[in-house]
């Protein structure tokens, strides 16, 4: 493998913020996940908290959270998670952003969205797994239909086409983190993950789940003479950085506290979503 399928390969484990990181429009972030206390902006000093979001693949899908809602969980590690935050932080302003807009001027927001739709509709896995160990098998039945819609109607998932079908359209996203939760396994501590992001105990070892079961990644351990494995998770890193990016400037963009903004913004929308 040569050096630059290797720092391919090293972008394609990184999904910067990758589910991991992500957030709430005006307020929050998105990407790997977790939290602890709200984060006070400029426009709240001394009156409210302002929370910052985590790890979600649309930032619109976090707009429903409450931009004063003040949200704990342990941080222990906080001397050493500011440390990574702060490597973090520079990586994302300095390498994924420029990736990330040279993306976004490379291909056109149609093909974007295509890519976009066509990479979630392969992690159809990651979805069905975690629904069937929550003990939800009518849910993990309509993500199957939902699977078969998308893959024929919507030519290999290029096109949702299940979102014109009501009952597949309000089906909540699964992910193994959620399992764990609903399983009554709380948060733990929090942790900054390198280059991932925000995230915790409990959804960091939900992270290697959710990479074991998405076909994406499974190219990478196939043996062969082109070395051609990296593409697809590199693929899939690429597709998720513009919406990642834009949720982690705003959740720190006003923040006096960015660590703690997006700290308190993470936990709040693993939170929610764990409820869906």
């Amino acid at each position: 493998m040569n050096r630059l399928s290797l720092h391919l390969l090293l972008l394609a484990l990184v999904p910067c913020l990758t589910q991991c990181t992500s957030g709430k429009r005006r307020a929050t972030i998105p990407p790997a996940t977790t939290v602890a206390s709200a984060p006070v902006t400029k426009s709240t000093v001394a009156t409210q908290d302002k929370p910052a979001a985590a790890p979600v693949e649309d930032i619109d899908q976090a707009d429903d959270l409450d931009e004063y809602a003040v949200v704990e969980i342990s941080d222990p590690l906080e001397k050493m998670n500011r440390g990574v935050f702060w490597v973090n932080d520079k990586s994302y302003r300095f390498i994924f952003r420029p990736i990330s807009k040279g993306y976004e001027k490379l291909l056109p927001n149609r093909l974007r969205k295509g890519i976009n739709n066509a990479f979630e509709n392969v992690k159809f896995p990651v979805r069905f797994v975690n629904s069937a160990l929550q003990g939800d098998f009518k849910k993990a039945g309509l993500h199957v239909g939902k699977f078969v819609v998308d893959t024929i109607a919507g030519v290999g998932g290029l096109v949702k086409r299940s979102d014109e079908i009501p009952v597949f359209a309000a089906l909540p996203e699964e992910d193994t983190a959620k399992t764990f939760a609903k399983w009554g396994m709380g948060h733990g501590p929090y942790i900054v993950i390198p280059f991932l992001g925000p995230s915790s105990l409990r959804d960091g070892v939900g992270l290697a789940g959710d990479y074991a079961l998405n076909p994406i990644n499974f190219a990478i351990y196939v043996p062969g003479k082109y070395d051609w494995s990296w593409m697809p998770p590199t693929g899939n890193t690429l597709r998720l950085l513009p919406p990642q990016i834009a949720t982690y400037d705003e959740t720190v963009r006003d923040a006096i506290d960015p660590y703690i903004a997006v700290r308190s913004a993470y936990v709040q929308f693993r939170d929610e979503f764990v409820k869906k």
